[in-house]
């Protein structure tokens, strides 16, 4: 009976989970099997595999045949070294002792290379996470800005509009001064003339006055000369009487 070593699927639609069994070559995929030595999860990132490297070695010796994707697990999990090794044995290159450290020291190092890949993977997670916020805080911040200048040219649209209002404002006030000094002209016009008018009458009725004083007073002088001349001549005539006499 030929016997192959092969994956049998399980798991949901695209989340595939497999069993490493041993079954008979005849049988399908995911049918009947002999012996199941193990399993792979390919979902996570490095692949978890659980096998039985000791069964996994008796069948290879025993003439199973594993398909490619299970031989490349198995080499992943030194199956195929570890029957090397026991081969070295059975010819007598070396003791089993000295198999067992080889072994031991190849999943040392096996074990050193995974644990650099979870490493390495760890650290281009987080540099991607931190690229992505980064990238977010940079959008976020393009978004403030946008809306900080949104809100800016909005102010600045509101401040010219009221700037324009209040000038239209301010001009209307100006022509409605304007009118109505316009309007009032012709009454203070009249109201300056009025006045000159007013004062050059009592400028005049001032002058009349005096001129009226002055008459008066040379009228009084004249009277009073007048009599005095009418006296020096009775003064006169009495005098010339007395002579006579």
């Amino acid at each position: 009976m030929s016997v192959k070593i092969r994956l049998q699927r399980h798991g949901k639609k695209g989340k595939p989970f497999f069993h490493i069994v041993v079954a008979d070559a005849r049988a399908s995929r995911d049918g009947k099997f002999i012996e199941k030595i193990g399993t792979y999860n390919p979902v996570t990132n490095p692949a978890v595999i659980d096998l039985n490297v000791d069964a996994a070695v008796k069948w290879l010796n025993n003439g199973a045949q594993p398909t490619d994707t299970a031989r490349a697990i198995l080499s992943y999990k030194g199956v195929l070294y570890k029957k090397h090794l026991l081969g070295g044995v059975a010819k007598g290159a070396f003791d089993q002792a000295t198999a067992d450290e080889k072994f031991a020291t190849w999943l040392a190092g096996k074990e050193q290379q995974v644990l650099g890949k979870k490493d390495g993977l760890s650290k281009a997670k987080d540099e991607a996470k931190k690229a992505a916020l980064e990238a977010e805080a940079k959008v976020n911040q393009g978004r403030l800005d946008a809306a900080a200048k949104i809100e800016a040219d909005a102010k600045a649209e509101a401040d010219a509009k009221l700037a324009e209002e209040k000038a239209a404002e301010d001009a209307k006030i100006a022509e409605a001064k304007a009118a109505e000094q316009a309007a009032n002209a012709p009454a203070e016009e009249a109201a300056e003339e009025k006045t000159a008018v007013e004062t050059v009458a009592e400028t005049l009725g001032g002058a009349a006055a005096v001129v009226a004083g002055a008459i008066d007073t040379v009228k009084e002088t004249v009277a009073n000369v007048t009599e005095k001349l009418a006296g020096s001549d009775e003064a006169t005539e009495e005098g010339a009487d007395e002579a006579k006499a």
